[in-house]
Order: structure tokens, then sequence, then C-alpha cells
């Protein structure tokens, strides 16, 4: 379950903060005109950090995926992921990252495709109304899966993709959705569709590390 301020203020906006980073990330190739079409959010265990993708039309017709964290505090290690920060009526200070520096992004998207689970429900934080999510996500496992363990979080990014390594894990998180992108090997999947696009895309794949080579 996620909580939404719907009435809260942030300055810099979330596109704000998305048009100033967005376009210098190597998958993005100067990107301009951003257009949020959708987004997803998946439910940190704890409570504590707001997990966030959103996805972007650029100008010329791309879609993008990007998740990103809010956090109350600093990341340790995580300071070359730092979007930037934002100020929030009602939480105060929120330092965003690139979700895929993020362990506790990785573990949700983890948790999620293994499982079969999908994105958490929205509410209103004032009202308690449920908020509908025009973006949809499935996982391809099953609720009696086990979760693979994760270990220390790397990443890298190439121009339609972002690989994450975290210990016996690997997640490749398609950045670029327009693209006829196949995952370079087996593995669990998160599918995902949004208006426009009624046909389930591929938008990350988890696999064993160690079945690699």
């Amino acid at each position: 379950m996620a909580i939404i301020h719907q009435n809260a203020r942030l300055s810099p906006t979330k596109a704000e903060v998305l048009a100033a980073w967005v376009p210098s990330q190597p998958w993005a190739a100067g990107a301009t005109g951003l257009d949020r079409i959708g987004g997803f959010r998946f439910d940190d265990p704890d409570g504590e950090v707001g997990v966030e993708t959103h996805l972007l039309r650029t100008g010329d017709g791309r879609i993008l995926q990007v998740p990103l964290t809010y956090r109350a505090a600093p990341l340790d290690g995580a300071e070359d992921a730092l979007v930037g920060t934002m100020e929030h009526t009602v939480l105060g200070t929120r330092w965003v990252y690139d979700a895929c520096a993020d362990p506790v992004y990785v573990a949700t998207l983890v948790t999620t495709i293994a499982t079969g689970g999908g994105a958490a429900e929205l509410f209103d934080a004032t009202t308690g109304a449920t908020i509908d999510a025009p973006v949809q996500v499935a996982g391809s496992g099953s609720p009696e899966a086990p979760v693979p363990a994760l270990g220390r979080i790397t990443h890298t990014s190439d121009s339609t993709t972002t690989t994450v390594s975290a210990g016996d894990v690997e997640v490749e998180v398609l950045r670029v959705l327009d693209e006829q992108i196949e995952p370079s090997r087996p593995g669990g999947v998160l599918t995902g569709t949004w208006p426009g696009r009624t046909s389930p895309a591929v938008l990350a794949v988890a696999k064993d590390a160690r079945s690699v080579g």
C-alpha cells in the first residue's frame, strides 16, 4: 500500500527534477520534451522509502522507464546516483535517487518478479480513497516461490538498459520501452501495460548470475 499526499507541494517538482536529470543519462540520449504518461509504485516493507517508477514519452516518441526512490536522509555510498533533492510540504526534504542504485528498489523489484506480484495499491492520504493507476505491472513468478537473497549492489547503463548486479542476482532494467529489446538471457520478468499499450511489455528481467556464461 502506498499513501499519496495529493495536496502536497514539491519544490522543485518531480517533473522539474526529471527534466534536469534524465537527458544526461546514456539511455536518454539528450531527450527533450518529456511527458509523463503514467507510473507505478512498489511497497517498501519498512515504510520508509518511496519507490516510484515514471514512464516518460520523449519529444521524438521514445518511452523511457525511470525508477526513482525518495528518502528522508541521504543513502550512504550512493552519491553518484543522487538525482536531486525536493522540499515536500508534508514530508520535508526528500533525497531522490536513481532507484537502480538503491537496495530497497532492487529488493522490491526482485520480490515482485519472483512472487508474481504487482504494483502497490495507491491511497489518498487525506480521504483514504483508492487512486486509479494507469500503469499495470505483473511479475512472472508465483506466490510460493522463494525470493533470492541479494548482495552488494552495483549497476551500469548503456543506451537501452541498466544492468544491476546484487550478489548472485542480476537484473536488467529496460530503460527504452518502445524498441524491440529481447532479454540477453532467460529469467523471470516484470511486464507492464499503460495507456496506448495493451499488450504487456517487458520492463525488467531478473536471473541468477551464476548461470551466466
